[in-house]
């Protein structure tokens, strides 16, 4: 039959189905085969002849006859499981039932009076009635992730078969192991199977399947409750799926195998289609959302692999109960973190050598489901995290995070990508390696568009990091407290700044220190303290080395004295307050002695007008977000107990936290929604006595004194005490204006002695919490939501996880 023929029978079985207002019978075979066993229709078709008003419209007005559609569909695919579909005619029928599922399940999640549905028993349905009373029936859902299990390690179908069979002597798909089938060679498996174009394309194809049964999540609103798991993705990385050891290895080993370059031969993508990449993007996606895992609330391995409980909790198997989490935090072979770390290394950097050699490669555009897995692989396996920051492979990745923080940071629509790439840095300055590995020499020139500069990584990141701040939106600023955290914790390990990089943290001081910035929010204050907090980490632990950081510094000395000497009394609070612009930027521009960009390098790009983009819960603040370690003597680290860490109960006096180590940015890391602010957290309302009750706050002189008591200056004042007054002796008696004498001078100099005692190091390290996972689960959704547009799969349809905008 003909493929016109083929669709035209195809649609009028959809006519019926939609006009028939009496329930066709399950067992009207002639009937429901129409939807699978003569068709052959792509994915696409399906969505194209299946329209959403007409699947509403059935779930409406013939609801049993929608709940036999699915219960037929869910039957073949079990039979073909069950049979092991050796006939093309069988492969033909699990084909069809899986797009056809794909395409009805978001309007069954869609309605909540439908959600209990598939996890329902469908009594005596196409059982020809006999046998209702069956005990152990499985609910709907539970048969058809089996089913789709079983299909995914399918010989012939899905796998290559390893017998030479004819048809008598096929393998049984019952009495296979699934782990010869793995279907790539990396962790666990040494054995790379030949590349088959059919099997990849019916892996996606259940794969898509698959990833909308889990999408169920798109359609609850966001909730911190963490005994909200997702039931399909609990039941399939569950005991009860046979499969899940070889599934989660072949969906790692598929996605850190994967070389877009394509065995070495730039612009061979533009000769052939390059079928793995769709499969390749369905795994990574069907992967973040079975590691979709809150730590934060269970008892989640430590390092060694044993878990923080207590003798009592014997009774629990060690780890978490999702498998795929269970497998991921138990990894521990060097070579197997070095095929994982080199995989996602080499994908992440697809986009840049892209910018040197337009398309010579293909170019991905999976790096935020990446960037997810980098962070959960990190997350949960703290062996790997070790094993990253271990070598200057971590560069690798640090490398592609800046370049997508600073292509990103004018574009709307990449909010999320900020924050996860943010977020990545945030829990790697939380290791002393990484600041260490920061002081590699940066060679590789990535086109990028900032300023020229000889230097490290480290430099690199300053000059990024700077760039964001004075040129990103406005819906950025929350993470500038993240970003300053992320300098302030690897500060003490950068042996030498260059002069660019040194001159930038100088202006963020000078942008963030004027009144009126200081003085418009309740929490500005924290930015001058991170800033002061990282000169003084430089010059107590890496003052040898830093002579361009001294320099600068005693350059724009003016700045640390208005600082010592900023006004408090309520008449310049006013005044400064009236000098604030009518729409002020985040930071002034001025004097960014920027210079020449690198070559190549094309500015960040605002999102194309009319670009979808979806909304982010907010994320914890830096306070929640972190908490602080100090590292002794020898390099090991300490927690330290969070000083206030209960706010008050409502009824006693209102708190005053501390504000000494804490400054306990109280900005939310949140990706605003709509634009508006996210609002003062109580605590803080509460603790400030001048906020009114109205929650419009203003600054009093009591406040500024309460914190400007606390700005640590002092080892900044002894530095500018002692060198000034040589420097300017050397001028004089020189005749100088040359600074690269003042620089060998400086180079030279030495404050043995002179400096108060060096504080101890301070890092704030993150810490999981239910906010975060749920800005994940968000996020993560948000993306795949987005990059699923051929077919889409949840478009127009009413997800309540997030809300969808255009730019």
């Amino acid at each position: 039959m003909g493929n016109a023929d083929s669709k035209l029978n195809f649609r009028k079985a959809v006519i019926q189905l939609t006009t028939k207002t009496q329930p066709v019978e399950a067992t009207d075979d002639a009937f429901w085969d129409q939807f699978w066993a003569d068709t052959a229709t792509s994915v696409q078709d399906v969505f194209a002849l299946v329209p959403a008003a007409e699947i509403r419209a059935v779930r409406e007005e013939s609801p049993s006859n929608l709940a036999t559609l699915c219960y037929k569909a869910v039957e073949k695919l079990v039979q073909g499981a069950e049979s092991g579909c050796h006939s093309e005619k069988e492969k033909q029928i699990i084909l069809n039932c899986s797009r056809l599922l794909t395409r009805i399940l978001p309007y069954i999640f869609e309605d909540p009076d439908w959600r209990g549905f598939f996890w329902s028993t469908v009594p005596g349905a196409g059982r020809g009635g006999g046998d209702e009373e069956d005990e152990n029936a499985r609910p709907l859902a539970e048969s058809l992730l089996l089913a789709i299990a079983d299909l995914l390690f399918c010989p012939d179908f899905t796998v290559q078969s390893h017998r030479k069979s004819t048809v008598d002597t096929a393998e049984d798909i019952h009495s296979i192991d699934s782990c010869e089938y793995i279907w790539e060679a990396g962790v666990g498996f040494a054995h790379s199977p030949q590349p088959n174009y059919n099997h990849d394309l019916n892996r996606t194809e259940l794969l898509k399947l698959l990833l909308t049964c889990f999408s169920e999540a798109m359609y609850l609103p966001p909730s911190s409750d963490s005994s909200n798991a997702n039931p399909w993705v609990q039941f399939f990385c569950s005991t009860e799926n046979r499969h899940a050891l070889p599934l989660f290895t072949s969906l790692l080993n598929i996605v850190c195998a994967y070389d877009p370059v394509g065995y070495g031969i730039p612009y061979n993508h533009l000769l052939f289609s390059d079928y793995r990449e769709p499969l390749v993007e369905e795994a990574a996606q069907v992967l973040i959302v079975t590691l979709d895992y809150d730590t934060s609330t269970s008892s989640s391995p430590t390092v060694d692999g044993t878990t923080t409980g207590t003798a009592m909790d014997d009774v629990d198997p060690p780890g978490p109960d999702n498998l795929f989490v269970n497998y991921l935090s138990r990894i521990h072979r060097e070579e197997d973190f070095q095929f994982i770390l080199k995989g996602v290394a080499r994908l992440l950097s697809n986009p840049l050598v892209q910018t040197y050699l337009p398309n010579s490669a293909k170019k991905i555009q999976f790096h935020q489901e990446l960037l997810v897995l980098f962070w959960k692989l990190c997350d949960f396996n703290k062996k790997f995290l070790f094993f990253v920051l271990k070598s200057s492979d971590v560069l690798d990745i640090l490398v592609p995070i800046l370049y997508f923080l600073n292509d990103a940071r004018a574009d709307q629509s990449r909010v999320g990508l900020m924050h996860i790439g943010v977020f990545i840095l945030l829990l790697l300055s939380g290791e002393r390696n990484f600041g260490v590995r920061l002081n590699k020499p940066y060679s590789v020139r990535v086109p990028m568009d900032i300023p020229v500069f000889t230097g490290t990584h480290a430099d690199l990141l300053i000059i990024v990091f700077h760039k964001i701040i004075t040129s990103g939106h406005q819906r950025l600023q929350p993470l500038f407290d993240c970003l300053l955290t992320i300098i302030v914790n690897v500060s003490p390990y950068l042996k030498s700044l260059s002069m660019v990089a040194a001159n930038k943290l100088l202006h963020l001081l000078e942008a963030f220190s004027t009144t009126w910035f200081l003085f418009s929010t309740v929490q500005n204050h924290h930015l001058v303290f991170f800033l002061l907090e990282v000169f003084n980490n430089i010059i107590q632990y890496q003052f040898d080395g830093n002579s361009n950081l001294v320099y600068a510094i005693i350059r724009k000395r003016n700045v640390f004295h208005q600082l010592a000497n900023l006004p408090t009394d309520a008449q310049s609070i006013q005044k400064a307050l009236q000098r604030k612009k009518k729409t002020p930027e985040p930071i002034s521009r001025t004097n960014s002695q920027d210079g020449l960009s690198m070559e190549g390098s094309r500015p960040a790009a605002p999102a194309e007008p009319g670009t979808l983009k979806t909304s982010l819960v907010a994320t914890p603040g830096i306070d929640k977000l972190t908490e602080k370690a100090q590292v002794s003597e020898d390099g090991t680290m300490r927690s330290l107990e969070p000083e206030s860490s209960q706010s008050p109960s409502e009824g006693s006096p209102a708190a005053v936290v501390s504000d000494t180590e804490s400054w306990s940015g109280v900005r939310p890391c949140a990706p605003l929604l709509h634009g508006k602010e996210a609002s003062q957290p109580k605590r803080d309302r509460r603790r400030l006595s001048s906020a009114s009750l109205s929650g419009q706050w203003t600054p009093t002189s009591d406040w500024v004194l309460s914190w400007k008591s606390k700005l640590p200056l002092q080892t900044i004042m002894r530095l500018l005490q002692v060198l000034v007054p040589q420097v300017e002796k050397i001028c004089i008696d020189k005749g100088l204006t040359d600074e690269s004498e003042i620089l060998k001078f400086l180079q030279h100099g030495t404050l043995v002695g002179l400096l108060p005692v060096p504080h101890p190091i301070l890092i704030r390290k993150y810490q999981a919490n239910s906010g975060t996972a749920m800005w994940f689960r968000t996020y993560m959704w948000g993306v795949i939501y987005l990059r699923n547009v051929d077919p889409p799969i949840w478009y127009d349809t009413d997800v309540k996880l997030f809300e969808i905008q255009r730019v």
